[in-house]
């Protein structure tokens, strides 16, 4: 009884690893044609936050903010 049920669990286990090896070499592509560079990434959104104006609107707010809190608070 025990022997079977072994057995059966091998199958069974032996089918799985069977059917993933089969769908795996479909997904490794997929994997290997992503590559990405974080550090140009991030240089370029810093470069366009600089170049589009950004930057100002952003300590300007921040002067805004601090007046307002400043005004607001007791």
């Amino acid at each position: 009884m025990a022997v079977t049920l072994i057995q059966n669990w091998l199958t069974e286990t032996h089918l799985i690893h069977d059917a993933i090896a089969q769908i795996t070499p479909h997904l490794t592509p997929l994997a290997q044609t992503y590559s990405d560079d974080l550090g140009s990434t991030v240089q370029g959104a810093w470069d366009n936050f600089i170049q589009s104006g950004q930057v100002w609107a952003l300590l300007i707010g921040f002067v805004i903010g601090y007046i307002f809190r400043s005004i607001t608070s007791y």
